[in-house]
């Protein structure tokens, strides 16, 4: 059964590039454009890795991860932060397994999805 990755990332052009990626290495990909109202998707697809668009640091910004985090059944799922922001490292205390600046190298991108789908 192939590994299943829920990607959220707001820009469209980056969205279909990292589907395409992850499609070419085998995985089963499930691309949303938005997170409002995709919590309830997640528990229901039960993902192997989130990859997860943070556009701000701030509680808002986080929320969706945040509650990946403290929801029982989604806990265990790692996040991989996408995001442009300058303290997007900071996420990786709030509820990221890890985090890649965008531009992102492809190579990493599939390295740190590898990682914690193996």
């Amino acid at each position: 059964m192939k590994k299943r990755i829920v990607v959220v990332e707001r820009e469209r052009d980056i969205l279909e590039i990292v589907t395409h990626i992850l499609t070419d290495r085998g995985f089963l990909v499930i691309p949303y454009q938005s997170e409002q109202g995709i919590f309830e998707n997640i528990v229901d697809i039960m993902p192997d890795v989130i990859l997860l668009d943070i556009v701000s640091v701030s509680e808002i910004g986080t929320e969706l991860c945040r509650k990946i985090k403290k929801f029982k059944k989604t806990k265990h799922i790692p996040v991989i932060v996408l995001s442009t922001h300058t303290k997007a490292a900071d996420v990786k205390e709030i509820c990221a397994e890890e985090v890649i600046s965008k531009p992102f190298d492809v190579d990493q991108l599939i390295s740190k999805v590898e990682e914690h789908v193996c």
